[in-house]
């Protein structure tokens, strides 16, 4: 029962998520519009509007002028749900459970703005920022998965600062811009949650993700080395990976 309650609950924050990655690009507000759909601009009706069912139940067209709607959307809400189920799994009711439901919601915000934008939004790396320095001062956390203040005050200078001397550099030698403040913000907003010790191994693992995914478009010269890509979603999944092996990692560095 619990587990369909999180399942639920996930699914409508994806449906805000999705919200968030559709307007704040264009700087509309988040709250105050109903949801309309983007073709006919016709309100959609609150029975309309169900995470995941009504894309099932409208056979992902609009009621009112049958204009398709996009799988995306289906796709963002059943990441999100899915995402709650595994974070709620593994560490059931606590506060740390309620703090990665926070991030997950942000990085699925970042990862696909960034993904089509070239853009990651103030509006969510500050607020993440704050969080992640915030929770530190709670004794009482999972503190295998988190650092104490001073780790997290580190790792948010670190993440900033590694990633603002790469673009400084660049600049230099190249004379052009190679990353964005925004990835920045997010290695900051990553260092002040997991702590400095996190920031070496997520940028090896964003990077080699990144290089693996675009070396058959090199190779098939769809893309060139001075392409422009979105760092942020790779940064996101490194993250994960970092996650995902914190265990060996711990072993490892101690």
């Amino acid at each position: 029962m619990f587990y369909i309650i999180v399942f639920i609950f996930g699914s409508i924050w994806g449906s805000f998520s999705n919200v968030c990655i559709h307007r704040i690009p264009d700087n509309i507000s988040v709250i105050s519009d109903r949801s309309y759909c983007p073709s006919c601009k016709k309100l959609i009706k609150w029975y309309d509007n169900i995470p995941l069912l009504s894309f099932i139940i409208l056979k992902a067209k609009c009621r009112g002028c049958s204009a398709k709607i996009k799988t995306k959307y289906f796709i963002i809400e059943l990441i999100s749900a899915l995402s709650f189920v595994l974070i709620f799994h593994v560490y059931g009711i606590s506060l740390t459970t309620l703090l990665l439901f926070i991030l997950s919601i942000c990085f699925i915000i970042i990862f696909f703005i960034d993904l089509k934008h070239f853009i990651i939004p103030n509006e969510i790396t500050y607020p993440l920022m704050i969080i992640g320095f915030l929770k530190s001062f709670d004794p009482n956390l999972n503190l295998h998965l988190f650092p104490n203040f001073i780790n997290s005050l580190i790792g948010g200078i670190f993440g900033f600062t590694i990633i603002w001397l790469i673009i400084f550099i660049y600049k230099k030698l190249r004379n052009k811009d190679g990353m964005g403040l925004g990835d920045a913000k997010l290695l900051s907003a990553i260092g002040f949650w997991f702590g400095w010790v996190s920031i070496p191994f997520i940028i090896f693992f964003s990077s080699a993700i990144a290089l693996l995914s675009v070396v058959p478009d090199l190779i098939k010269k769809k893309k060139q080395l001075s392409s422009q890509i979105p760092f942020g979603p790779y940064l996101i999944i490194g993250n994960l990976v970092f996650l995902f092996l914190i265990n060996p990692i711990k072993i490892f560095i101690n």
